[in-house]
């Protein structure tokens, strides 16, 4: 009697599976997670709603489990991306929702992802309006990263780094080894659909203050702030970053020996630095540019195949 108790949830589970799994990843968000849980439940009836507890201490695993979400647990803290990629390998739907855990993100707007999806893009983004930054640097951020991927990809990027997306599983999956373990996973899948030739739309969104204490710390924020400038270059078209430094090093190298061979008849050493630095610069470009290209080479080419 036991034996077949037991079995029956999981036969039930083979039977249904669902389009929709919704992935919150959640370190220590006991003061919001049941209620983000229950509102998805609310929205998505029929959604998988998978929380991934990330090294949480304070409970937020049985609280997240008693609204009625599946639970993965991590025993200890492995990052944001690394929960997302844990989920995204755990769940059944054929499409994925990503939110945030702490009260952010308004499970309502899910629906409003999913219609877009069904327009036939291959990832609908939350793009946060103005009000919604946590602060005024976070936002001056955000808006400079937005126009570096614009320049990037020619497409107009609204937000570069929502963590609330929905997006076609199988086309996701594609790009778990490129998601880092840390906070950049938004910024890395959408440069990685772009440059695959995927479709990525925008829906405008509203974001609330987060329940609890946040996990970003400024001085941290402000080192990773360059370290995702020339991620973003080399996820998409490496030279379009490089070229740029590597021309003006160039020309600042040639006016300078214009100078001081006017001023003084001589070559100095700042000129052959300037100028050795831009020729280096547009090789490494050029270098980064192949691997990118070798990178997405078996994805484009499964883009190509897939039907339209």
């Amino acid at each position: 009697m036991s034996e077949t108790s037991t079995k029956q949830p999981d036969q039930d589970m083979q039977r249904h599976t669902p389009r929709v799994s919704v992935v919150l990843p959640a370190r220590n968000e006991a003061g919001a997670i049941g209620g983000v849980v229950r509102k998805v439940i609310e929205c998505v009836p029929d959604s998988e709603v998978i929380v991934v507890s990330d090294g949480s201490t304070d409970g937020t695993d049985e609280l997240a489990r008693e609204a009625g979400a599946r639970v993965l647990r991590h025993p200890y803290s492995k990052g944001n991306g690394a929960a997302i990629k844990a989920g995204a390998r755990a769940a059944r739907g054929d499409i994925l929702v990503f939110l945030d855990a702490d009260g952010q993100h308004d499970p309502t707007d899910i629906l409003r992802l999913l219609v877009r999806l069904d327009e036939g893009y291959d990832m609908v983004v939350g793009a946060r309006q103005s009000g919604s930054q946590a602060s005024i640097g976070r936002g001056l951020a955000n808006a400079i990263y937005n126009r570096l991927a614009s320049y990037m990809t020619g497409h107009p990027v609204a937000d570069l780094t929502s963590g609330f997306r929905a997006v076609r599983a199988h086309l996701f999956r594609e790009f778990l080894y490129l998601l880092p373990n840390g906070f950049s996973y938004p910024t890395t899948s959408t440069m990685a659909f772009f440059r695959a030739g995927y479709s990525v739309a925008y829906e405008p969104i509203h974001a609330a203050p987060r329940i609890g204490k946040s996990h970003i710390r400024l001085a941290h924020d402000g080192a990773r702030f360059l370290l995702i400038i020339f991620k973003v270059g080399s996820l998409y078209s490496p030279l379009k970053l490089f070229a740029p430094v590597a021309a003006t090093l160039f020309f600042l190298g040639a006016g300078w020996y214009g100078h001081t061979f006017i001023a003084e008849g001589r070559f100095t050493n700042m000129s052959a630095l300037l100028l050795t630095g831009g020729v280096m610069v547009f090789l490494m470009g050029l270098i980064s540019e192949q691997i990118t290209a070798l990178m997405y080479r078996d994805t484009e080419s499964d883009t190509q195949e897939r039907p339209q």
